[in-house]
């Protein structure tokens, strides 16, 4: 079967949070009614969801709304904004221990584990950084269309380590989401990736949008003809010969960002299994070396990216902070190791 082109993101409408879908239908492809076309592309998404979705308008064809019973046509282009799926909100509170590096009456700063989860969602509704929020703190804000994410303006991966900022009140809230929605805030990662950039350091300027075969993926699109603006500033900071220390700048925020632009460049984070970076990438082909990477994969058994360091305007003193923090012992018995192996090898 003809695959179409098809674009996959959330974002903010007037009503909330809308899931929006951008399907352009193949030169060859045959004529079939719209909701089985939709049940194909959209694997998340139930008939009865499309059905209704269609009745209400929420599906449009040529931007046009049509019937249920219309059929697709060769290079029809489907538009589709869904509500998010409905899920509860109600989050339970747990006594989750908090690393906090601030905190004041407006806000607090806290250093993410990596493993914990940040908000409760499929699969992970127990466990996240909010659950040990809500247990911790009363009345937490919630922006509006991200019910049962109280205090949350960003987010960073399960795995991946490092600095959140949460707000506590609704003046914080909105003024840290300005600065989100403005790029104004400064947030630099450190990352170990395989390979060394060259040049050692630059920008990636390079839309990044879901991946059009698999929807857990963000990839890159350097056409710009999918995908939202997306940028990172890159710097190397240690060459062990195979691998390098890399400190990332993002100046917008997208998901998956720096794991992607990464890939794209040629250099996956090391062991990041989702983007290429759990195959050996660089180095050579003894037995011993391969030995050498799996021990290296225990030590650190998820994607090597840690939030260093963060920098925003206090939404109520108006002063700027910033926060550092420092890598956390896996990531640096890794290094270690490979300051060891380059050499003695």
């Amino acid at each position: 079967m003809p695959v179409p082109q098809q674009e996959d993101f959330l974002e903010d409408d007037e009503d909330g949070l809308f899931e929006h879908h951008r399907i352009v239908a193949d030169a060859k492809q045959s004529l079939i009614r719209i909701d089985k076309f939709l049940m194909d592309r959209l694997p998340n998404v139930t008939r009865t969801k499309i059905q209704n979705g269609i009745h209400s308008g929420f599906v449009k064809v040529n931007d046009k709304v049509i019937k249920p019973n219309y059929k697709v046509h060769p290079h029809d282009e489907i538009s589709i904004s869904m509500p998010e799926p409905p899920r509860d909100t109600d989050v339970i509170p747990e006594n989750i221990p908090l690393h906090i590096v601030y905190e004041d009456e407006h806000l607090l700063v806290v250093n993410k584990a990596a493993g914990m989860v940040v908000h409760p969602a499929y699969q992970n509704w127990r466990g996240t950084l909010v659950n040990a929020l809500t247990y911790h703190f009363q009345n937490l804000p919630e922006m509006k269309g991200n019910e049962g994410r109280p205090g949350l303006v960003h987010r960073i991966d399960k795995d991946t380590s490092g600095l959140l900022v949460i707000a506590k009140t609704e003046t914080a809230m909105n003024g840290l989401a300005k600065q989100f929605f403005d790029h104004t805030i400064e947030r630099t990662y450190h990352a170990l990736v395989w390979g060394i950039p060259d040049p050692p350091q630059g920008t990636i300027n390079v839309h990044v949008g879901r991946s059009l075969k698999d929807r857990r993926i963000t990839t890159t699109f350097p056409e710009g003809d999918f995908g939202r603006h997306a940028i990172t500033h890159y710097k190397l900071l240690k060459d062990l010969r195979y691998v390098s220390l890399v400190e990332c700048k993002l100046e917008t925020g997208r998901t998956h960002q720096i794991r992607a632009h990464m890939k794209y460049l040629g250099h996956p984070l090391f062991n990041d299994t989702m983007y290429g970076g759990s195959d050996i990438v660089k180095g050579t082909v003894f037995s011993k070396y391969k030995q050498f990477i799996d021990n290296c994969f225990k030590i650190i058994p998820r994607q090597a990216l840690h939030a260093k360091t963060l920098g925003f305007v206090h939404p109520t003193t108006s002063q700027f902070m910033q926060f550092d923090s420092d890598l956390p012992p896996d990531f640096v018995e890794v290094i270690e190791k490979w300051e060891n192996y380059v050499k003695y090898n």
